[in-house]
Order: C-alpha cells, then sequence, then structure tokens
C-alpha cells in the first residue's frame, strides 16, 4: 500500500494528541524508509517486473530485514522506545510502534504471497493488488477516513495549517494516482531515489504543518 499508510498516520493523531504528525506520518512507512537503505546497499533486492501484479510492477524478491513481520516488531519497539525516551508519552510511544508494524498488516493484504513472517521463513500475502479496482477503492476509503478523523481531532491556527494540510493531502493523493497509472519505473534507481526523499520530505512537511494545527 502507499496512501493506506499515511491514512492510519493521519487517523492516529485522535490516539496519540501529543505526538507530532511527522513521528506519526514516519512510523507508518518506517519499512519504506528502510528497504531503499538495505537495497541500495546490497542487502535486499527487487525487480522490476510488468505484470508481476496488476497494480505494481515491483518484483520483491528478498527484504526480510526490512519488511518481515518478526523485524517489524523489532523496528517498532525500536521506534517507540526512541519515542519513549524522548518525549515520556508511553501512550503515544505504543502507538507509535503499533503504527510501525501495522505496515506489515497492509502490505500483508496488498501483496502477493511475498510478505516473510521473519528472515528466512514462511511468506505470505493476500494479494489484494491482483486487482486494480480493488486496491484503489480500499486504499482511497482507507485515506479519506483517515483523513477526516484528523480533521476531527485538529484545527488550523492559520491559514498555514489550513493550505499546508491539504496541499499535502493533495500531492499524496496525485502521487498515488500517478504511480498507479504512469509507466512503470526505468531502473530499480528510480524508485530508490523517490522513496528515500519521500521517506523524509514528507514527515518534514507533516512536522511544520503540526506547528500550524492544534488539538481540538
Amino acid at each position: 500500500m502507499f496512501i493506506g499508510h499515511f491514512a492510519l498516520g493521519f487517523a492516529a493523531k485522535k490516539l496519540a494528541p501529543k505526538q507530532s504528525l511527522a513521528m506519526l506520518m514516519l512510523a507508518p512507512v518506517w519499512l519504506d524508509a528502510v528497504w531503499p537503505v538495505l537495497v541500495a546497499l546490497g542487502v535486499e533486492r527487487f525487480r522490476i517486473v510488468p505484470g508481476d501484479t496488476a497494480f505494481t510492477p515491483l518484483a520483491f524478491d528478498s527484504y526480510p530485514w526490512s519488511h518481515s513481520l518478526a523485524m517489524s516488531v523489532v523496528w517498532g519497539l525500536l521506534l517507540g522506545g526512541i519515542v519513549l525516551l524522548g518525549t515520556r508519552d508511553r501512550s503515544g510511544a505504543r502507538v507509535i510502534g503499533a503504527l510501525v508494524v501495522s505496515h506489515w498488516v497492509l502490505d500483508w493484504i496488498s501483496h502477493r504471497p511475498d510478505m516473510p513472517l521473519w528472515p528466512g521463513g514462511s511468506k505470505l500475502g493476500l494479494g489484494l493488488w491482483n486487482s486494480i479496482p480493488a486496491t484503489l477503492i480500499v486504499e482511497s476509503l482507507l485515506f479519506v477516513a483517515g483523513v477526516a478523523m484528523y480533521l476531527r481531532c485538529t484545527r488550523a491556527r492559520d491559514q498555514a495549517g489550513r493550505i499546508g494540510l491539504w496541499a499535502l493531502i493533495l500531492l499524496l493523493a496525485v502521487s498515488y494516482l500517478g504511480s498507479s497509472f504512469g509507466p512503470p519505473p526505468p531502473n530499480p534507481y528510480a524508485v530508490i531515489g523517490p522513496a528515500l526523499i519521500a521517506s523524509a520530505a514528507m514527515p518534514l512537511w507533516a512536522w511544520w504543518i503540526d506547528r500550524h494545527r492544534e488539538v481540538v
């Protein structure tokens, strides 16, 4: 999934009001932030195979350290522990840890059986990506629900908080549609680079937005 992960970040503001939207947006995509680094280092591998699933041409051959269930729990404990040490917000830290693990759950729903339970373990996947209409419907509904929950529990302090939020929502929606209907990437580097940029830029943007909004 793509915007489905960000949807959970928006929705989680209600459960962790003390946490910055930046951390709430970073946590559910943390595995995807780790993944391109490990690919660049040669630890994990993927190929561009048009038709691998109906929705995406990316074939994930090996990503046990970023995307296995066991490692998602480890990453969740790590990120949640950092949040706990930095903020002393126990409930917020639990939400951050759960958001990290939620990435595996949503990918398990989306992917064909390529999601490992642990490094070297069995691989699972329900294959939502085998249907483009079903994928678009499920992710879009998740995204709309997540944004609606965020809007209900926050309000803009100023114009920047209003415009900045809707600009981010629009960018995520346009990026999603572009990746869904655009041509396959020409090479793996065309995937790794944007993934790294998005993993850094989206949380920074969310942090700026959060400074211009307040919890109701």
